[in-house]
C-alpha cells in the first residue's frame, strides 16, 4: 500500500480510487442533470458526484425542514385544489429557512459538476495509475464488469440493492436506511397489503401522503444512480484492462500509421 501511495504522489490527478467502501471515479456528467436531481431532492446531485458529506447533509436537512414546514402536506392540499388550506399548513419560520438552502444545493451541484468535468479531462490526459483491487478485514473490492440491467432491477425491488450490486457501500447503506424510514412512516406496505385484499378504501386511508411524497424521488434516484455507475464502472474496467495490456504485452515497436499496422 505504501508503494502505491508513493506511486500516486508522483502524479497530480488520478481518475479513480478503489477502496473497501466502494469505487470512486471521475467521469463526465451533464451538469443540468445533476442540477435537476438536486432540485428533485436536495443532496441527490452531490451524491451522484460522490460528494457524500455534502449530499448526506443536504438530504437530512431536506427531510427535517420539509416535515417541520409541512411542505409536502401543503403540496397535497394544493394538488387537491385547496390553496387556502395549503397556506394554513405551511410554517413560515421553517419555510423561509428552506428556500435559500434549496437554491444553494442546485447551484453548488451544478458548479461542482462543471469543475469535476474539467478535472476528469485533465486526469484522463495524465492517465495516472490507480489501485484496482483492495482487500481488508471486512470487505474485498475490485474492478469488474457488472450488468446495468441487474442494477436497475435490484433498485426497483428496494433502493440501495442496486448500489450493493456494484459495491457502492456508503450510498447503499444510506439509501436502504432512508427507504425503510419512508416506507414505515408512509405505511406504504400496509396500503399495498390492503390493496391485494381488495379493500381500496382502507388502502387509501392508511397511507400517510406527507411521507409518501418522498418515495418517488428516492426510488428514481436509486435506479438512476445504480445504472449510471454500473455503466461507468464498466468503462473504467475496460480502460484499465486496455492500459495494462498495452503496457505489458504490446510490442514497443507497434504503431498504427495511416490505416496500417507497423511493427514486428
Amino acid at each position: 500500500m505504501d508503494n502505491f501511495a508513493n506511486l500516486t504522489n508522483q502524479h497530480r490527478r488520478y481518475k479513480a480510487h478503489v477502496s473497501i467502501l466502494g469505487t470512486t471515479q471521475l467521469h463526465l456528467r451533464n451538469p443540468y442533470i445533476i442540477a435537476w436531481w438536486s432540485a428533485a431532492f436536495p443532496g441527490f446531485g452531490h451524491l451522484l458526484l460522490s460528494k457524500y458529506l455534502r449530499g448526506y447533509t443536504l438530504f437530512i436537512w431536506e427531510v427535517v425542514v420539509n416535515v417541520q414546514a409541512n411542505l409536502n402536506a401543503a403540496m397535497i392540499d394544493s394538488f387537491q385544489g385547496k390553496p387556502e388550506v395549503a397556506k394554513a399548513d405551511l410554517h413560515p419560520r421553517w419555510m423561509l429557512m428552506y428556500i435559500p438552502v434549496f437554491i444553494f444545493g442546485i447551484w453548488d451541484s451544478y458548479r461542482t459538476c462543471i469543475d469535476m468535468n474539467n478535472v476528469h479531462l485533465l486526469a484522463e490526459r495524465e492517465n495516472a495509475p490507480f489501485n484496482t483491487y483492495t482487500v481488508g478485514a471486512t470487505e474485498i473490492n475490485y474492478l469488474d464488469r457488472r450488468n446495468p440491467v441487474m442494477s436497475v432491477i435490484w433498485s426497483l425491488f428496494m433502493p440501495g440493492l442496486g448500489q450493493l450490486h456494484i459495491h457502492r457501500i456508503l450510498t447503499a447503506f444510506f439509501s436502504l436506511v432512508w427507504a425503510i424510514v419512508f416506507l414505515y412512516k408512509s405505511r406504504l406496505l400496509e396500503a399495498v397489503q390492503f390493496l391485494f385484499l381488495g379493500d381500496i378504501h382502507m388502502s387509501t386511508e392508511v397511507l400517510n401522503a406527507e411521507w409518501l411524497l418522498f418515495m418517488p424521488s428516492v426510488w428514481g434516484f436509486a435506479v438512476y444512480d445504480s445504472y449510471i455507475n454500473t455503466v461507468e464502472n464498466n468503462k473504467l474496467y475496460e480502460s484499465e484492462q486496455r492500459n495494462f495490456l498495452r503496457k505489458n504485452y504490446q510490442s514497443r515497436s507497434f504503431r498504427i500509421k495511416k490505416g496500417k499496422v507497423v511493427g514486428r
